[in-house]
C-alpha cells in the first residue's frame, strides 16, 4: 500500500512538472492576458458550380460567397434567387418542393418556416486544404466494388 501511495505521488508530480512547459493546444504560448493571434480565414469558393452530393438526402452546398447575406424572420437574401417565382430570372436552381412542405407533408404557397433558415442546412465551403484525411466512402463506389467482387466470384 505504502508503495502504491509512493508511486502514484510520482507520477503526479511528474505530471504536474511536464504540464508547466506544454503548450496550450487553442492558445499556443500567448500568456493569459493576451490575446492570441487568430488563425487566419480561408477564402469562400465562388465557382457557382454544383458539388456532388455524397449521400443521396445531403443538402447542396452554395457554391458562392453569401457574405453580408440578411437571412432572419425580416428577409431572405437566398429567396431572391432561389423562390420558385425568381429562378426564370435568375437563372438559379430552385428551391427543392420539400421546402414548400409542412410537417404535416400539406404544400405550401412559400417556403414552409421550418425551412425558411438555409443555412441551418447549406453552408459555402472554404478554398482550404482538409485538416485530416477524408476516408468517406460514396454508397455508389461501395455498391460498385461489391458488384466487382461478386462477378469475380
Amino acid at each position: 500500500m505504502r508503495f502504491l501511495l509512493s508511486f502514484s505521488l510520482i507520477v503526479v508530480s511528474a505530471l504536474a512538472f511536464t504540464a508547466d512547459n506544454l503548450e496550450n493546444a487553442r492558445r499556443g504560448t500567448t500568456p493569459l492576458d493576451q490575446e492570441s493571434k487568430p488563425a487566419p480565414m480561408y477564402p469562400v469558393e465562388n465557382k457557382d458550380l454544383k458539388r456532388p452530393r455524397a449521400y443521396s438526402m445531403q443538402p447542396p452546398t452554395i457554391p458562392h460567397k453569401i457574405d453580408n447575406y440578411q437571412v432572419d424572420m425580416k428577409a431572405n437574401k437566398c429567396l431572391s434567387c432561389h423562390s420558385r417565382v425568381r429562378t426564370g430570372d435568375s437563372q438559379a436552381p430552385m428551391v427543392s418542393v420539400t421546402h414548400y412542405q409542412d410537417r404535416d407533408g400539406n404544400f405550401l404557397a412559400e417556403i414552409s418556416p421550418r425551412r425558411y433558415f438555409c443555412e441551418q442546412c447549406h453552408v459555402p465551403q472554404a478554398d482550404a486544404k482538409p485538416l485530416v484525411e477524408n476516408t468517406f466512402e460514396d454508397v455508389d463506389e461501395i455498391i460498385k466494388r461489391n458488384a466487382a467482387k461478386g462477378d469475380k466470384k
